[in-house]
C-alpha cells in the first residue's frame, strides 16, 4: 500500500549555481496551468491506483513558497482535495528563507502543513552569495522566529559542506549558529558537482576551487561529531534529528516503500514500477490534457533490482536493514544472497552484522558509495 507523496512544484526566483533538480525561473511560468495540469494527475493517479492513506507528503521543488499567497491556498485545496490524509501525517513543504512571509506561513499552517524544511547551506553570507544564494543568514533567524510564532514546531534545516573556499573552522561556526534555532530536524550533505549547473561549467574550467577530500571528510565527521553532542542522532547517512522527529518522508525512500511522484519531473515507486514524468513543462502538461500520465520512463523492476535497492537504500540508515524484514519481504535472506559481498565488506571493515541487522561501519559511513556499488549484482 502506498502511504507517501511527492509533489514537486518546479518554480524559483533564482538558480542555484550547484542545484540539478528540475526548475525554471518564476517570472513569466504558467503557474496556474501547472496547478490544474497537477491536480489533474493526481485524479487520474488514485483513479488508477488508490490508496486508503497517506501518512507523509512533502512538497518540494524549486520552490513552493516562491508561489503568491493565492497560489499557495490553491496548491493547499488541490492536496487536501485528491489526496487521503492519514491520522497523524506528516506534511512537509520545502522553503527558502525569506520569501516567508506572514500570510504564506498562515495559509500553510492553517491547511495542516506541520513541518517546514528550510534550505539554508551556510549561515556565512559571503559563501551564500558564491553558490548562488540570495537570502543571508539573518533570513534564517527571522524565517524560523516567524514560522515558530504561527505555531510550526517541526523545522528542518538542510546544510552544505565541502563548498567553494569552506574551511573547516567556517563549517563549525555554521553549526554552532544553526544549534542556536532549535530545529528538530538537520540534513547535512556534501557539495556534489552536477552536470547541466553553473558549478559544473566553473569546474570543467577549473576555476572552481573546493576543499580536498581530507578536508572534505573532517566536515562530515565534524557535523557527525557535534550533532551528537547537540542532542541529535543521526539515523541516516545525511540526516541528525531529535528524538521522534525523523524525516517519515525520506524514510520512505530508505525503506524501499512505495510512494507517489505527481508534478513535472516527478519519480514514483509503486507496485513494483519506478517511474519518472516528463520535466519540462509543456511536455508535461500535454498529455495530462489528454487525459494520459506524463510518464516519461517506466522500469518494471525485476526481483534481482528489488533485492539490490533494498540493500543500497537501507544500507543508508544508520540502523541498515533489517534481516527478518528483507527474509519476509522477498522469501530469501540477504546473507544467502550477498553472502561473498558481505563476507568482502566485513572483512574490509565496512560492513557488519549484528543485532539482526546489516549496517555500515563508522569507516563505511566515509566511504558509503563504495559499499554501495558492491551491492550491484552482475
Amino acid at each position: 500500500m502506498t502511504q507517501a507523496a511527492y509533489i514537486h512544484i518546479p518554480f524559483c526566483e533564482h538558480i542555484c549555481h550547484y542545484c540539478d533538480f528540475n526548475k525554471v525561473f518564476l517570472k513569466g511560468q504558467p503557474v496556474d496551468e501547472y496547478l490544474t495540469a497537477l491536480e489533474a494527475e493526481m485524479k487520474i493517479t488514485m483513479a488508477k491506483t488508490p490508496t486508503k492513506g497517506l501518512n507523509s507528503i512533502f512538497v518540494g521543488g524549486g520552490t513552493p513558497t516562491a508561489l503568491s499567497v493565492k497560489q499557495l491556498e490553491r496548491l493547499c485545496k488541490i492536496i487536501q482535495d485528491h489526496l487521503p490524509f492519514n491520522n497523524g501525517l506528516e506534511y512537509t513543504f520545502e522553503a527558502n528563507p525569506g520569501d516567508l512571509t506572514a500570510d504564506k506561513l498562515k495559509v500553510l499552517f492553517d491547511s495542516g502543513v506541520n513541518r517546514l524544511s528550510f534550505g539554508v547551506q551556510s549561515f556565512n553570507d559571503e559563501l551564500l552569495k558564491k553558490i548562488g544564494r540570495t537570502h543571508k543568514a539573518e533570513d534564517v533567524f527571522r524565517s524560523v522566529e516567524a514560522a515558530k510564532k504561527v505555531g510550526f514546531h517541526n523545522i528542518s534545516i538542510d546544510l552544505i559542506y565541502s563548498l567553494p573556499g569552506q574551511t573547516l573552522e567556517d563549517f563549525n561556526q555554521t553549526l554552532d549558529t544553526s544549534f542556536s534555532l532549535g530545529t528538530t530536524h538537520f540534513s547535512g550533505y556534501s557539495l556534489i558537482i552536477e552536470p547541466k549547473t553553473i558549478f559544473y561549467q566553473l569546474h570543467h574550467k577549473g576555476v572552481l576551487q573546493l576543499p580536498d577530500e581530507d578536508e572534505e571528510a573532517a566536515m562530515y565527521e565534524t557535523l557527525m561529531n557535534q550533532m551528537e553532542k547537540h542532542g541529535y542522532h543521526q539515523y541516516e547517512i545525511s540526516n541528525f534529528s531529535k528524538k521522534g522527529f525523523e524525516s517519515r518522508h525520506n524514510l520512505t525512500y530508505w525503506d524501499n516503500d512505495y510512494y507517489y511522484g505527481f508534478g513535472a519531473g516527478a519519480h514514483s515507486y509503486i507496485n513494483g514500477v519506478r517511474r519518472s514524468n516528463y520535466g519540462p513543462l509543456k511536455k508535461y502538461m500535454t498529455p495530462i490534457e489528454n487525459n494520459q500520465l506524463p510518464i516519461m520512463d517506466e522500469i518494471i523492476l525485476s526481483e534481482k533490482e528489488m533485492w539490490e535497492e533494498e540493500m543500497f537504500l537501507g544500507l543508508r540508515k544508520i540502523k541498515g536493514v533489517s534481516i527478518n524484514h528483507f527474509i519476509g519481504k522477498f522469501g530469501n535472506s540477504p546473507l544467502v544472497i550477498f553472502e561473498d559481498v558481505i563476507n568482502q565488506l566485513v572483512n574490509k571493515d565496512l560492513i557488519h552484522v549484528r543485532d539482526g541487522c546489516i549496517s555500515l561501519t563508522k569507516k563505511g559511513l566515509f566511504l558509503g558509495n563504495e559499499v554501495f556499488q558492491a551491492f550491484l549484482l552482475n
